[in-house]
């Protein structure tokens, strides 16, 4: 994996999935959809051949091997995500007001969270869909960083201020995170 003067990772390219590099966007395409992402390193290079993406860097320093581990581990994420997608559940926890959640456009609304008379609101990023079945919200979609960012919107709304975090825990939290989609 590393020799002298260059790393190098190597990420797999599984049946049923396209990859296309241009500049520096890679485009992966698969059963549950498309993703493209930008990746761009001036010392950085991406290429591809049949079954195998190769990112590498040429005299690294630190800095540079991080960002070659970075960029495979992205395109790894990609790869996952367009063929079994990437799945989080939460629990609605309440004891003092009972908490309606719903999704509705690209906002997800939280009201009478503590028996306020303004919902709280988060925002649903890109392409994650949202489904609320009594005391669980699932959340799921193809892009990793998507989900986990609308997970914590989500439980970030939830936040209590100016009561005792002890007594009043009610909210909405994140019970398993990154679990695959079942086919």
């Amino acid at each position: 994996m590393t020799t002298t003067g260059l790393i190098e990772e190597n990420v797999g390219i599984p049946e049923g999935v396209k990859v296309e590099l241009s500049d520096s966007t890679v485009t992966v395409s698969g059963p549950i959809g498309k993703l493209s992402r930008s990746l761009y390193h001036p010392k950085v290079s991406i290429s591809k051949t049949d079954s195998v993406i190769i990112v590498r860097c040429e005299l690294p320093r630190v800095k540079e091997k991080a960002i070659v581990g970075t960029f495979a581990a992205h395109i790894r994420n990609m790869i996952e995500g367009v063929t079994n997608g990437f799945e989080y559940k939460m629990k609605v926890v309440y004891s003092h007001f009972p908490i309606k959640a719903y999704a509705k456009g690209d906002k997800f609304i939280v009201e009478n969270f503590l028996g306020e008379r303004t919902p709280r609101k988060s925002s649903i990023m890109r392409d994650t869909k949202i489904a609320v079945k009594g005391n669980e919200v699932v959340l799921s979609g193809a892009d990793l960083e998507a989900v986990a960012q609308t997970a914590a919107n989500i439980e970030r709304s939830t936040i209590i201020k100016g009561y005792d975090s002890r007594v009043f825990q009610d909210g909405i939290y994140i019970v398993e995170k990154a679990g695959r989609m079942k086919k």
